[in-house]
Order: C-alpha cells, then structure tokens, then sequence
C-alpha cells in the first residue's frame, strides 16, 4: 500500500514538474507558478470544413429568416433581461426572481411580442405556410425561455387549438382572433388531480337545464379538480373544460365547453375556485392552477360542437353514434402540442450541445507529458465519447422532427393515424434523450455546469417535465403496443379506449357547420395513437408507416462486419428492420402466451410491457434513421454529404451498442458487438475536427447561449464580476 501510494506520489510531482524529470521525490525542485491561461478562440483554430450557413438550412428546415427576425427581435428589448459577462451580452430569463416575479415577466413578454406582430395569423390563418411559421417561431421563443414557450402554447395551441378542432364556425368567429390578439385569454383544462392520462376516466361532470338553455359544470369531489392547468392560477379569463357530458340521465363521454373563469378586471367568476399549484422544479414563469366549478352555468352554445351538439330542447345530436370514435376526437389538439414538445427537447438539446462542445473547445486539463501543454477536452478520447454520439442523435431528431411538421402541416385523413404515431414516439424519444443529453453536457462542463447562467443545469430543471405532460412516455409507448399487438392478431381492438381503431378512418370537412353536424354522415376519429402496423398476417403487401421492408425476406446479418459494411446504409437499416420485426413477433408472441395462460387480453398487455418497450424504441429509431438518410439523399455531393455520413454511422451504430435487444436476441453476435463499438470511437475521432462546425450549424445566436461557451475566462474576470 505504502509503495502505491509513493508511485502516485511520484506521477503526480512528476506532472506537475515545469523543467525535466526528477529521479526521486527528493530531487524533485519546488513548484513554480505556470504562466496565466489565455482564452483561444476555437474558430481561430478549428477551420469548418462545411458550410455551417448550408447546413442550418437541413437542421432548421423553414422560415429561417422569421426566425432571425424574431431573434433580433428579442434582442431589441430590455424586457428579456440583458446581461454583460465580459465582452459579450447574453439574453436569458432571471431565474433568481420569484414565482411571482417569473410569471409576471412571462405575461409582459408576451404583450411584447404581441405588439411587435408575432402572433399575427397564428389562429387566424390556416394554410400549411402559416403553421411552419408558428412552428418556427415558438421554437425561437423556446430557445430563450421554456415558460414562455409553454405559456403560449397553452393560449395558442391547446386553448386556441380545441376551438379550432372541436368549435364550429360560430365559434371561430366569436373567439379566434379575440385569442389570436389576447383579448382572450385561454387555458386548457383537462388533467384533474385524480386522472392525467387517463382523460377517459375524468370525474368532472356537466349536465344540460332545458329550462335555462344553459350546461351546468361541476366538480363532484376533491379528485375531480382540474390540476396543473397552465395560465389559470394568475391571467387566463377563459377555459376549454373537459367533462362527462350526462343528458337526460346517460353519460355521453367527454366533451369540450367553454367557460369563463375570471373577468375583464382580472376576479375570479362567481362559482368558481382557484388555487396556485406552488412553486415547481422549472417553469416558474407559468403559473398552473387548481379549478373547482361549483354548478357554473354556461350558455348552450359554449359547448365545443364539431362532434356533438345538444338541441335546445335538450337532445343529444351527433353524427358519430360510436362513443368511442367520439371520445377519440377529442384528443386531436394533443398531436400538435406533442409535436412542439418534440421539437422545444431538440433546442433544447442543441443548447446544451452548442455549450459543452464550445466550451470543450477552449478548456484544458491536464498534459500528457510533464513539459507538455494541457490538452483540450474534446481531444481527451473519452469526452469525445460522452458529447458526439448525442450530436448525432441531436441531428437524427432534427431531420425526424422536421419531417413530422412537415406531414402535419399538410395533414389529410388519410395521414392523421400515422401522424398520431409518429408524434408520440418522438416526444418520448425526443424528451427522454433531451434529459440525458442536458446531464451529459451538465457533467461535461464540470463545476461551470452547476451555474445557472451557464444554462445547462438549470434546463434540465425546466424540461423535466416534458416527459409526463401531454401523455406520459410510458403510458404512449404502452398505448402503442396495444395497437400492435391487434394488428398483429388480426382481432378487434378491446380496452385502453382504443375500441375506436376497430371502424374506417372517417373524413373530417374542412368547414364544420351546426347544419353540416346533424345531416351530414361524417365521422370523425381522432386515433388515440394511431396505426403503427399493417396486419403482418393478411394476404396484402405492407404499404406505409415506413413497413415495407416486412414484404422483403428477413435481413441477414454478416458473421463478420468490418468497418465499410458498419458505415453502409443498407446494413444499418437492415440491422433496424431485423430488430423491430422480430421484436413484433416476440411481443405478439407473449401476449397469445398470456392470454393461454387465462389471462385477459388487457392484462397480458401488461405483463408484456418489456417487450412493448424494446418495440416502441425500435420503430422510433428505425423511422429517425429512415428519415435521416432520406435527408441525406437531398444533399448534393460535397463536404456537406460526407459529414451528414459520418453522422449517420454514428447514429446507427450508438444504436446498436446501446439497445441491450441486439445481444440480447442475437441479432449481433459477442463479436460483431465489439466491432460495432470499435467503430464507433473511431467515428468520433473523425467527427472531432467538425465538431465547431456542427454546433454552429445549430444557427443559435451566441446572445442565446452562455459565457462559458465563449471567453469564460473574460466572463468571471474582476471587472465581470
């Protein structure tokens, strides 16, 4: 023990030595101290070998002058909280403030943009060029702060989204451009304290006064208080509420109504409660809330009617007589929220990225030789490892997101379903990897990380909750695999109120009227999730949802891969198809098992959820790499090809070394696995001289990153201070 601890002695002084190498700890010479640390710009020394100009056009994909518009925008203002660390001026939120003071900037930021024309058409326009720039937009908006972000998506997409989906023109007329120009103000009450994803299963419930011509809404117990409702604890005037709609004595299902629940001047409506739902781990600039409805009267014609409608004289009309179909409807404002979730985690991701990797650029520690300089981290082999695996994971998701928005943008009934699925995959698997990155880029900047001004740390705080809200990633990926498994089995779907997938896909008018309503023979299905997969069993081709590949032989892998057929897209997507075909099998498999064993379809469901899960992920990946080198494909011949290749390996190869599913079944061999993983160090050497290059392809302006991914030094300097 005494010699170890000499022998670690010695290396140690050693290191530290500024001239030659003692023989002995008693020749070593005093330490002297070492010259100061200069900060080196890494653009100075790391030469882009791709235009990063070209290649923001594939990350952010649209509208990338609004976007710099509305940057510079925000710049423009003191409201976004300026502050000078060094040479250089960052823009982010003040998170020292408090609750209250957090949320009361969030509303004057939104009045000022609102002046600035930001919102201009956001519920007023409806064409496929309006949408993307809403996108776009709100992404910006989320890259300066998430609260703001989520405030607006609660008025604009969940609020201003169910009139959309749910009203009918009466509707749009009375509220959409009030919201649109915040004369309204609008949550979205749907989550209770007892029941989140669950929304089949809430308590709240409204019945109809014939008498009165008015809906009656009431919380029945403690559990049926709407909870976590964003907007409603400080500034919303108005709600959508979802409800059991009991007429004449039989329970309809949910169904959407608005209410107002405070007035102009800002009090709380008579018959209604609200509380504050507190401080939280992130969001403190929104401020959610507890609603009680306590017999509050609304007039008949607040009920959301495009599915369903009560006639005056108090009869239940709608032309979807599936109870079902109807609930299903109701969750259509959901897939546009997961798809904004999916892509605030990818800025998210980028933030944190563009931080780390720059700030790895001008950090050092340690030499390799006792007169040697110290040596970047991002040259240190194993911080290579830790940060560019989830570069490229970072770019997959940008491409797959991008696709995503541009399918949901020109959305017919025919592409809803595998709208429905996509969205839901890639907000779990989008959010999942945002909190690991953050902690990976948290831990990578060191003791830097821990400060909140440095971002990093404090994101994770801010985007946790993405993982639970807008349906948790569990429960979609469980839902998911419920709809495999009955397409697999060729039977009806039953249970997790997903009976509605069972009738033809109905096609939605583009202009819903209360005459249209009650004549027409329209129906409307909002899948809960969504198809997934085509029968595997029936006598027709797969076609779509990226399935075809089940119509081919099943994929052979090779007995030895070497390093040219480990970066071929062919064996990548093969390996992709092979893992997630067989998973379907083997799931489809255990449920039949179950069900022999006694148990009911529903539960065997359950006990099969590992298996559910190990799906969920490979259709996920599998669709992310399809969609990357789909992009990929668009990309003339160039520097710009062969990086966005170096990218892909990378991201089909941490693939495969990190789903335990490729060892585990034997789709790669103890061999193969080791090959994979050599590969994948050696792609990281090569991505090492692009690594500037590709944060800056982020297009995130340096206002909107933090000190330490430039002179941090300069930034916690005396005169800084």
């Amino acid at each position: 023990m005494e010699q170890q601890i000499t022998r670690r002695t010695q290396v140690l002084t050693n290191h530290l030595l500024l001239h030659g190498e003692p023989t002995s700890l008693s020749a070593a010479p005093p330490l002297s101290s070492n010259s100061c640390l200069n900060y080196s710009p890494p653009d100075l020394n790391e030469p882009f070998s791709c235009n990063p100009t070209d290649m923001r056009v594939y990350l952010d994909s649209h509208n990338i002058p609004d976007r710099d518009w509305l940057f510079g925008l925000i710049t423009r203002s003191r409201l976004f909280n300026p502050k000078q660390r060094g040479h250089k001026v960052f823009f982010s939120p003040d998170y020292n403030q408090s609750m209250e003071q957090q949320r009361e900037m969030t509303m004057k930021r939104i009045l000022y943009l609102l002046e600035k024309g930001v919102f201009q058409g956001w519920l007023t326009e409806r064409n496929p060029d309006a949408e993307l720039r809403k996108f776009a937009l709100l992404e910006v908006v989320g890259i300066f702060d998430h609260s703001l972000a989520i405030k607006l998506g609660v008025h604009f997409f969940l609020w201003g989204g169910a009139i959309q989906f749910f009203g009918t023109k009466r509707h749009h007329d009375k509220w959409l451009r009030d919201t649109e120009n915040y004369a309204v103000k609008g949550c979205f009450a749907m989550t209770e304290l007892g029941h989140g994803s669950n929304v089949r299963g809430l308590e709240t419930v409204t019945t109809y006064d014939s008498n009165t011509g008015e809906f009656v809404i009431n919380t029945p117990c403690e559990s049926a208080q709407k909870y976590w409702i964003g907007g409603a604890a400080n500034h919303a005037t108005h709600t959508i509420v979802f409800s059991q709609l009991n007429i004449n004595g039989e329970n309809q299902g949910v169904h959407a109504l608005i209410a107002q629940i405070r007035d102009a001047d800002g009090n709380v409506c008579p018959n209604i409660r609200i509380a504050d739902c507190g401080h939280k781990i992130g969001l403190n600039g929104v401020d959610n809330g507890q609603i009680w409805f306590d017999n509050v009267r609304i007039p008949r014609e607040n009920l959301l009617n495009s599915v369903a409608d009560v006639s005056p004289d108090g009869q239940y009309l709608s032309a979807i007589k599936d109870p079902d179909q109807r609930f299903a409807a109701f969750l259509a404002p959901l897939t546009s929220g997961r798809i904004t979730i999916s892509a605030s985690a990818i800025y998210a991701s980028k933030i944190g990225l563009a931080i780390a990797i720059r700030y790895s650029l001008t950090r050092r520690a340690f030499s390799v030789s006792p007169n040697g300089p110290e040596v970047l981290l991002l040259d240190y082999p194993s911080h290579q490892r830790r940060l560019l695996p989830l570069l490229a994971k970072t770019y997959a998701m940008s491409f797959a997101g991008n696709y995503l928005k541009q399918i949901y943008v020109k959305r017919t009934p025919e592409s809803n379903k595998i709208i429905h699925v996509l969205s839901s995959a890639f907000k779990a698997t989008f959010t999942w990897h945002n909190m690991r990155n953050l902690q990976e880029c948290r831990e990578a900047c060191g003791g830097q990380g821990m400060k909140t001004e440095n971002l990093v740390g404090h994101l994770k705080g801010e985007y946790d909750v993405q993982s639970t809200f807008e349906g948790d990633n569990n429960v979609s990926k469980a839902l998911l695999a419920v709809y495999i498994a009955a397409k697999k089995s060729n039977k009806p779907f039953k249970g997790f109120g997903l009976e509605h997938m069972n009738n033809p896909c109905p096609v939605i008018p583009s202009q819903l009227t209360s005459s249209t309503l009650r004549c027409s023979k329209f129906q409307v299905s909002k899948a809960l999730l969504a198809v997934y997969i085509a029968a595997k069993k029936s006598n027709k081709p797969f076609k779509g949802f990226g399935l075809e590949h089940m119509n081919n032989p099943c994929p052979v892998i090779p007995s030895q891969l070497t390093s040219s057929t480990l970066r071929c897209s062919k064996f990548q997507t093969d390996a992709f198809f092979l893992r997630e075909r067989d998973l379907l099998n083997r799931f489809a498999a255990e449920v039949s098992q179950f069900q022999a064993q006694g148990e009911s379809k529903e539960y065997a469901f359950i006990l099969s959820y590992q298996l559910a899960e190990d799906l969920g992920r490979a259709y996920s990946e599998r669709e992310l790499l399809q969609t990357f080198i789909q992009t990929e494909a668009t990309v003339p011949a160039g520097s710009l090809k062969d990086v966005l290749a170096l990218l892909r390996s990378m991201y089909a190869l941490i693939c495969l070394e990190e789903d335990a599913a490729f060892l585990r079944y034997g789709y790669l061999s103890m061999d193969n696995a080791a090959a994979v993983r050599k590969e994948v160090t050696k792609l990281c050497s090569e991505l090492r001289p692009h690594a500037l290059a590709l944060v800056t392809s982020f297009g995130i302006p340096d206002a909107f990153l933090s000190p330490i991914a430039f002179n941090w030094i300069d930034a916690n300097a005396w005169a800084s201070v």
